[in-house]
């Protein structure tokens, strides 16, 4: 692997390389280095890039190629989750325990070798919340927090960070109702970042990243959209 350019993390104005200098192999590394400040991370963010590294790492910086996104009116609910919704088994909240929804998204999972939400990445989401840049979707049954999901809204851009579940389907119903979220504030696109076919039954797609760019373009520096801490009228799940 070529060696990667190196962000000093004294110099938090540093630009990032462009894109297109992206590794294929492995797809869309494209720096290291320098550290999760909030206007490094926006920038990074505004300019199709997002950190993702493991603990003992340096900060890695990704721009894959495709991109997968889910456009939130073409979102897939399957007949059985629809179901699962019209149940009214679980409770929806915005953004009252983001810190809970960050450490449940981290705690280890049967299926995965250990995380990359690190301390340090938690403490950077953490800021970003409280500057009203990141928020959360929680899913609960009673008084227990079963789901949820965080990102990073920007313009009218979500950009997804991750999700868990600890009953069925319940991450599912956090990301239908991240989308209605979305459509009713008029925003236009969900970043989803890498493919998985969990994402991809939903109705998520990969475009490519010059696309995926032109999109950030016309969306990402439009007017920050109000993020309430409770359903609007009209807001539920189609």
């Amino acid at each position: 692997m070529p060696p990667l350019p190196w962000l000093p993390a004294d110099e938090p104005e540093a630009l990032f390389p462009p894109v297109r200098m992206a590794l294929r192999d492995p797809d869309g590394l494209l720096a290291a280095g320098g550290d999760l400040a909030p206007n490094r991370l926006l920038r990074a963010y505004r300019h199709g890039i997002f950190p993702w590294y493991g603990p003992g790492e340096p900060i890695l910086w990704w721009s894959p190629d495709p991109r997968t996104v889910l456009f939130p009116e073409r979102l897939h609910i399957s007949r059985r989750l629809a179901r699962t919704l019209r149940q009214d088994r679980f409770r929806i909240s915005y953004d009252t325990c983001f810190e809970r929804v960050v450490s449940a998204c981290a705690a280890p999972r049967p299926e995965v070798r250990g995380t990359w939400i690190t301390p340090e990445m938690t403490a950077a989401y953490l800021q970003l919340h409280t500057l009203g840049h990141a928020h959360a979707i929680e899913v609960w049954q009673g008084e227990s927090l079963v789901g949820g999901l965080y990102g990073v809204a920007l313009g009218r851009v979500f950009f997804g960070e991750s999700m868990f579940s600890s009953v069925r389907d319940a991450s599912k119903v956090a990301l239908v109702h991240l989308c209605a979220r979305l459509r009713h504030l008029g925003y236009g696109l969900l970043d989803c970042q890498v493919v998985s076919g969990h994402l991809l039954r939903m109705g998520a797609e990969q475009l490519p990243r010059t696309r995926f760019l032109s999109l950030l373009d016309t969306l990402a520096d439009d007017e920050p959209r109000a993020w309430p801490t409770a359903p609007r009228p009209g807001e539920r799940p189609a």
